[in-house]
């Protein structure tokens, strides 16, 4: 049963996001793309051994010759090094141009299985079926896919949109806190970015409230994606505004990059990030000191961590590597209230360093 829709239109690109109750009715939005030759799933074996037979009875019912093809789960798998062997799976069994790659799984799958669609015979179509909240609050929305490299994450990529994105919520019930904790952190940005009711509405929430089947985690949801896709409507590539979405990414990729994925969800570095930026929004752009312990009340009832555990020293080391990095400066989204972001932010390592061992201190 389809819960809700809503849809994203930028410059050039147009796509219903939906949230579902299942899997009924994705068959039929796949048959509403034209002139489709083959269909390809990428996903994890642990994803396919719950949900796997719920997609394959969508597909059957269509006359269209469909193949799996596996990832290794994990932010450390989401490598450049694994591309080659999924290209040659996809060239192995001819496809084509008319092809379509379904992005069956969590953020880490979406990015990857995007960024293949995006590059393999130069684009072929792909849909998006998150089956995390972080996929379903964040990495699905705006067409941004991406592997990591060594030095980086994301730092190979591109901005691809899908043909549409089709969350069956029911797939959150087995999430492990984790997951929910990735998802949370996206929901706490967006709200922070936005400010109001929205905000207003998370800050009295516990992350109790939050379950699959609850009215308040629907509303996160339709909420978050109204703030991102109102963003990514107007900047589709990141040449400004949508540079805002990078709220506490900085810090956060930093913390992933230096732990090699292994410590840390994203949603969990992610967290630790904003604190940085809000740290810093207080202490260079205005940010209050009643705004700055809202929102760390907001994330404790959250259960996001909000304590930076890393030394300060190899963070700022592992920043230099960032995308958001320019020339001699690092650059940071910061608040200067809640709603009202502020981009491309110069900070003096000094400064970061200084915030950073204050964050380490407990919060």
């Amino acid at each position: 049963m389809k819960l809700s829709e809503r849809e994203i239109i930028g410059h050039g690109f147009r796509y219903p996001i939906e949230l579902h109750e299942d899997f009924q009715g994705l068959s039929e939005k796949l048959n509403s793309l034209p002139k489709v030759s083959k269909i390809y799933v990428l996903t994890s074996r642990e994803i396919a051994g719950i949900y796997e037979k719920y997609i394959t009875k969508e597909l059957n019912s269509l006359n269209v010759p469909f193949t799996y093809i596996y990832l290794k789960p994990g932010e450390k798998n989401k490598h450049i090094d694994r591309v080659k062997k999924v290209y040659n799976q996809l060239i192995e069994t001819d496809a084509d141009r008319k092809s379509v790659v379904i992005a069956f799984g969590g953020g880490v799958v979406g990015d990857f299985a995007g960024f293949i669609a995006a590059t393999y015979q130069r684009g072929v179509r792909f849909v998006q079926v998150p089956t995390t909240l972080l996929a379903c609050v964040d990495s699905s929305v705006g067409g941004k896919v991406a592997v990591n490299v060594d030095s980086g994450k994301n730092m190979v990529g591109a901005f691809y949109q899908p043909e549409f994105v089709f969350a069956p919520l029911f797939t959150l019930s087995t999430l492990p806190e984790k997951e929910w904790s990735c998802g949370l952190a996206e929901i706490a940005k967006h709200a922070f970015l936005d400010g109001g009711d929205f905000l207003n509405k998370i800050a009295e929430s516990k992350r109790v409230d939050f379950t699959a089947k609850s009215t308040i985690l629907r509303y996160a949801i339709e909420e978050s994606v109204r703030v991102k896709s109102g963003i990514v409507a107007q900047d589709e590539k990141e040449s400004g505004l949508r540079a805002v979405l990078n709220l506490g990414h900085t810090t956060g990729h930093a913390i992933e990059s230096l732990t090699q994925y292994k410590k840390y969800s994203h949603g969990e570095a992610v967290a630790v990030g904003l604190v940085t930026a809000l740290l810093l929004s207080c202490e260079l752009v205005g940010f209050s000191e009643s705004n700055f312990q809202k929102a760390i009340t907001l994330m404790k009832q959250l259960k996001l961590p909000t304590r930076l555990e890393e030394k300060p020293e190899e963070i700022l080391k592992h920043m230099e590597h960032d995308k958001k990095k320019e020339g001699s400066s690092l650059k940071f989204v910061l608040l200067e209230d809640f709603g009202k972001p502020k981009f491309g932010v110069s900070v003096e390592r000094k400064t970061i360093l200084e915030i950073l061992k204050r964050q380490k201190g407990k919060l």
